[in-house]
């Protein structure tokens, strides 16, 4: 295949494969999140012999995927990116191997996994406690690529994924709207229409050697109807180190504003390197500050665990005395002539859990995983069910909904070699498709979003045309 015609490499897919699972923090659900996923611990009871049902009412989702996923231990990403040297990044195409059985549409679904957030901010009448309640949440959206070391599948160029959880209380649309430049549009809203969340994503790919690092693009909104509030930022840097040799980790890095439109309160997020000795691997420190620039909390965590705030004055104090307990260990020049000759980039030694400061509120923190994990890509309980194709649903899906893609329903049930055909087949489908447009001379017309411009930020942006949960698909086009 010619390399310049493959599809995008979605850089969230080279997960980080670090942390040892040595998190206290993260191995505990907290007692205020227990209600988040009630289904899970009320009895159910099959419904006409498909669909578990809770004595709610509310239907349970599926907690395991039909097969194990497919040792990766063989293959090496070196062997790949070897014979792309010059090429541009977003043309690289990965083995099948390499992947997960989700759609990268379906990876920006998983903002939605602490939707509980948004529902607090929402409820809030403070405005102070909303902010911190949507910093939490912007922290909780990036929370699921812990671990996660397989890419998602690029999206067709016109694939779209819809989800709407009603236990949630939210509905959710996605499409890729372009292909070069790869880009994937979203809308949610929350169905007591009570909130409405959109974005676009299209993130700068550079290779440093050893790591490959996504620079985010695109900005994120979201509305608060109730409270006539809008709130924008972009994502944090992404940096996965050992693409090539060595064990993948990665780390988010960088500042996310988080700004509110209608009282000028900004909300400043460091996620910060990993640093000297890994002692800052995942931490996350900011503040939030009025329109007239004064603190009126900090907010410290780690974007793997959980997510704390409290007042400047005591974080500052605290601070102090930990400075005074503690002396920083020099290197010496022998570790530092070792770290530079590395191949590798060593994940750094696992820090203690986030040291709690008395006094403080919890924001958020991190879901456990289900038990088996590990042999399912290291999903979440909510990435497990995006996939999940239940009887009657394809009548209602788009033609063009990720669940109906060949190659990653047969990824998903085991089949490797039906699916990698079926990739190849469904890219030289798009590529024909491609060229046809190109020697008729007819431009590709999105169907759900459009581009414009940010009413917000006055930035570019796609923004949501209305009218998919009316479900005509008829003009839909033909792309599996």
């Amino acid at each position: 295949m010619n390399s310049e015609e493959e599809f995008y490499d979605a850089v969230t897919g080279f997960d980080s494969d670090n942390s040892s699972g040595e998190f206290s923090e993260a191995n505990h659900k907290c007692p205020e999140m227990l209600d988040l996923e009630p289904h899970q611990s009320n009895k159910t009871e099959k419904h006409n012999g498909e669909t578990e049902i809770q004595e709610n009412g509310i239907k349970r989702h599926r907690t395991s995927l039909p097969a194990p996923m497919f040792s990766r231990s063989d293959f090496s990403v070196w062997s790949i990116l070897k014979k792309c040297i010059g090429l541009e990044l977003s043309k690289i195409t990965m083995p099948i191997v390499f992947n997960e059985p989700l759609s990268f549409l379906q990876r920006i679904t998983e903002y939605m996994e602490h939707i509980y957030l948004i529902n607090k901010a929402c409820s809030h009448t403070d405005p102070l406690e909303r902010m911190q309640a949507v910093a939490a949440f912007a922290v909780s959206a990036v929370a699921s690529q812990w671990e996660r070391t397989g890419k998602p599948f690029n999206p067709l160029l016109g694939e779209t994924y819809e989800l709407t959880r009603e236990d949630l209380g939210f509905r959710f649309i996605s499409e890729q709207v372009s292909h070069h430049p790869p880009i994937s549009a979203f809308y949610s809203e929350g169905l007591n229409k009570d909130f409405i969340f959109h974005g676009s994503i299209y993130p700068k790919l550079k290779f440093w050697g050893k790591s490959i690092e996504a620079e985010p693009r695109g900005t994120i909104t979201l509305e608060l109807l109730k409270h006539n509030e809008a709130y924008t930022w972009t994502n944090p840097t992404c940096c996965v180190h050992n693409v090539i040799i060595g064990k993948l980790w990665l780390e988010q890095y960088g500042v996310v504003e988080i700004i509110n439109h209608s009282t000028g309160d900004k909300c400043v997020l460091n996620f910060k390197p990993y640093g000297l000795f890994g002692k800052e691997l995942h931490r996350v420190e900011g503040y939030i500050q009025d329109k007239n620039r004064k603190k009126l909390c900090v907010i410290y965590g780690k974007w793997t665990e959980c997510l704390w705030c409290t007042h400047p004055t005591t974080y500052e104090t605290y601070k102090k005395n930990e400075k005074r307990g503690s002396e920083p260990k020099k290197k010496s020049s022998e570790e530092d002539l070792k770290s530079e000759n590395d191949e590798a980039d060593d994940m750094p030694e696992v820090q203690d859990s986030v040291q709690f400061i008395p006094g403080s509120k919890l924001l958020w923190r991190i879901n456990c995983r289900p038990p088996n994990s590990s042999q399912m890509y290291n999903f979440t309980s909510f990435a497990v069910s995006l996939n999940e194709l239940e009887k009657g649903m394809e009548a209602i899906l788009a033609p063009t909904d990720c669940r109906l893609r060949p190659d990653i329903r047969n990824m998903e049930n085991g089949n490797m070699d039906v699916a990698s055909r079926e990739k190849e087949r469904l890219e030289e489908k798009q590529r024909a498709a491609r060229k046809e447009r190109a020697k008729d001379e007819v431009e590709w017309h999105t169907r759900w979003f459009h581009q414009g411009t940010n009413p917000y930020t006055g930035t570019p942006d796609w923004l949501y045309s209305g009218g998919y949960f009316d479900r005509n698909f008829s003009d839909c086009p033909d792309i599996y």
